[in-house]
């Protein structure tokens, strides 16, 4: 045990990278070293504000968990326990406890470092308890009585949370596609400000696009005479709704945040930076060997290119069909965090709009294939249709943001840029799959390789 509340350090050492919002697992975790805690309730039950420094190699990353303890036996999953025998646990699930929280919001309360606050102009109800969402992501999600959701960022970084920040650029400027921003905590982090939690409206009838578009793919191959727009879960016409939400995103935060041209310089230098994510990625995934030579083509294509015009500004970063959610009067944008693995700085740099654009294409092809992964009875021609829904969905995707008039206006008019951009995310996607879901692995690299194979079948043309 270490502290004067008993936070078991060595035990979170086996513990935290079994959570589903743990960024290390791919390397061990050498030590834990938590902070004093904030005590938020005293007695029993209590619950305590820790944030931990992982070590990891020359990793240091700081995370923050509700440590609860009571003198009988918690209503919580057993995987909330920090270990057999333990009397501390993750305190996310404890309707008990996890109501203050909403409360401390709705008073404005301020507890040692931590502040607790509603927006201006909010006036929140309290008094409600809450339910973690169970989904898979790299944060943890309450919802309180079906009207709010609280978002705690697992993983801190000193400043302002681009998430928080970008919600209430966007909010401020009128945007129709994002969630309203009705509360925050805030900390301190090395000498410097820290976003704790995010809190929002809930949208208790949206349906993210994810499942919108597995439902879609599910039907089209459960008939195999069906083309894709003959099939009644036929997703063509909410990708061009979703392409056109994109764009006005990408239009509001231009407007609100500015932007700034990108010169041959910068090319250059995002040229680099995929160069360099592809020998760390290759360096360690083996099976991305083979398809070195033609992916530094694809990206050295950009330098060489007379490319039209673009410009850089704040963008999703890490856009997908996780990401959104289509509710009754259309498509909303969440967690505008960025890649959780890139660096702070690199989440808040200006990036080509492009790179958003890039990454819901990926999605479609992701779930055009989910139900072909470890299947090995398919044959070509299912998956030939599975392919046939991406392209035709990435076609209306791309149509739908350039009627809306993005601000890279048509993404195809961008070919050769958007290409490299989608290329060097399925590297990234080949890291992500080889270090948490082998089993995946095969579809990055199976888009890589039609990419590849299509760019040099045209160049030999």
């Amino acid at each position: 045990m270490t502290g004067e509340h008993g936070i078991p350090a060595g035990r979170l050492a086996q513990w935290l990278p079994a959570q589903r919002w743990f960024a290390g697992k791919d390397r061990p975790v050498d030590v834990v070293r938590p902070h004093e805690p904030t005590v938020l309730i005293e007695g029993d039950p209590a619950l305590w504000h820790v944030v931990v420094d992982v070590v990891q190699g020359e990793r240091v990353e700081p995370y923050q968990l509700l440590v609860g303890w009571r003198s009988g036996t918690p209503e919580i999953a057993s995987s909330a326990l920090f270990g057999e025998g333990s009397d501390r646990y993750e305190a996310s699930g404890d309707a008990d406890l996890t109501a203050m929280l909403l409360d401390a919001m709705a008073a404005g309360t301020r507890i040692d470092g931590l502040s607790f606050a509603a927006e201006p102009g909010e006036q929140l109800t309290g008094g409600l308890r809450a339910r973690p969402i169970t989904t898979e992501q790299s944060n943890t999600s309450l919802v309180y009585g079906g009207q709010y959701i609280l978002k705690l960022f697992r993983k801190l970084s000193p400043g302002i949370n681009k998430d928080l920040l970008l919600h209430r650029a966007l909010q401020a400027a009128g945007c129709a596609h994002v969630a309203r921003v009705v509360g925050s905590i805030t900390g301190e982090l090395a000498g410097e400000p820290v976003t704790i939690g995010m809190l929002q409206e809930y949208l208790p009838d949206a349906v993210d696009g994810w499942a919108m578009a597995s439902t879609s793919v599910r039907d089209l191959l459960a008939d195999p005479d069906l083309r894709p727009d003959e099939a009644g879960g036929d997703f063509a016409a909410e990708a061009e709704r979703l392409g056109a939400a994109v764009a006005a995103v990408h239009a509001d935060l231009a407007g609100a945040l500015g932007t700034d041209p990108v010169d041959r310089a910068e090319l250059a230098r995002t040229v680099r930076a995929m160069h360099e994510r592809l020998d760390q990625v290759a360096a360690a995934v083996p099976q991305l060997a083979p398809h070195v030579p033609a992916l530094r083509a694809a990206f050295d294509a950009v330098g060489a290119a007379d490319l039209p015009p673009v410009s850089r500004q704040y963008i999703h970063g890490d856009l997908h069909l996780g990401q959104v959610l289509r509710t009754v009067g259309g498509w909303l944008l969440l967690d505008f965090e960025g890649e959780p693995a890139a660096p702070v700085a690199q989440r808040h740099a200006l990036q080509s709009p492009l790179r958003d654009v890039a990454g819901m294409l990926r999605s479609f092809d992701y779930a055009a294939q989910q139900f072909l992964v470890g299947e090995a009875e398919h044959g070509p021609e299912t998956a030939a249709r599975a392919q046939e829904w991406a392209q035709r969905n990435r076609a209306a995707f791309c149509a739908g943001y350039a009627e809306a008039g993005g601000p890279v206006g048509d993404p195809l008019a961008h070919a050769v840029l958007l290409r490299a951009f989608e290329l060097d995310k399925a590297v990234y996607e080949v890291a992500y799959e080889h270090a948490n879901r082998p089993d995946w692995l095969a579809v990055p690299l199976a888009a890589i390789a039609r990419s590849t194979e299509e760019g040099e079948g045209s160049r030999d043309q």
